[in-house]
């Protein structure tokens, strides 16, 4: 995909992995609208591309809510055009520390649910047919290891993940041949808070630097062919493995 002059929008980007992929996209000259639900650290991320010349935007949204989901596609319409990419990255692990099922409240596990699975599912819905209409766009859907694996604790999270690749795969069935690819996407372990909040003991220099799994993760979607949509790619394995 030619990043060039495309239109993007990017969940969860005031921090972590999402503000890493906005930069980058900006750097390679596609105009990105970052959304995530505190304005403050969203806003410094966009402040910091667009002194270096990039183009981007923020728009201050929670994806778990479901009337949210409409007027924010609608307002990155506005700001950058008919959207090209659509990066699911924004995600909950619900209540912290993590808990086992038992303990977890049926509350709890519906939010991280609205957040990661609906959210997401919510914003494809309000992108997807105006790329079937040009016949051509990209989703890519942020995965994790804990949606092929069950980890104590981990529950509800792996569980929305599962969901998540399982709508990737269905929406690329259900429109393959209209020029709209979706790939799921594991990024491996990364020094993020999400990560230090879930495992506070872990040793964080042993975890990937989110600004370079976003440059391996561009530069895998800037390929002259894509992997086949509906694919689950784990992308530090790919690494790995080049």
């Amino acid at each position: 995909m030619r990043f060039s002059g495309s239109a993007a929008i990017v969940t969860g980007a005031s921090r972590g992995l999402g503000a890493a992929l906005v930069s980058e996209l900006s750097l390679r000259g596609a105009r990105v609208v970052g959304t995530a639900r505190e304005a403050g650290p969203l806003e410094a991320v966009v402040a910091r591309i667009r002194s270096s010349g990039g183009e981007a935007h923020a728009l201050v949204a929670d994806q778990g809510e479901r009337d949210a989901v409409y007027p924010l596609v609608g307002a990155a319409t506005a700001l950058v055009g008919p959207i090209d990419l659509l990066v699911l990255n924004a995600s909950t692990l619900g209540p912290v520390p993590l808990r086992e099922l038992a303990d977890t409240e049926c509350e709890d596990f519906a939010r991280v649910l609205e957040v990661n699975l609906l959210g997401p599912f919510r914003l494809a819905k309000a992108v997807v047919g105006s790329m079937v209409v040009r016949g051509a766009g990209l989703v890519v859907g942020l995965s994790s290891d804990a949606a092929v694996n069950g980890y104590p604790g981990w529950g509800p999270y792996g569980v929305s993940k599962a969901g998540l690749d399982q709508l990737l795969r269905t929406w690329a069935a259900e429109l393959t041949g209209s020029g709209v690819s979706f790939l799921g996407v594991d990024p491996g372990e990364m020094d993020t808070r999400m990560h230090a909040d879930a495992m506070p003991e872990a040793d964080r220099s042993a975890l990937a630097d989110p600004a370079w799994v976003a440059s391996r993760l561009v530069r895998l979607l800037e390929a002259a062919e894509l992997p086949a949509s509906g694919s689950r790619l784990e992308l530090q394995r790919l690494e790995s493995a080049a």
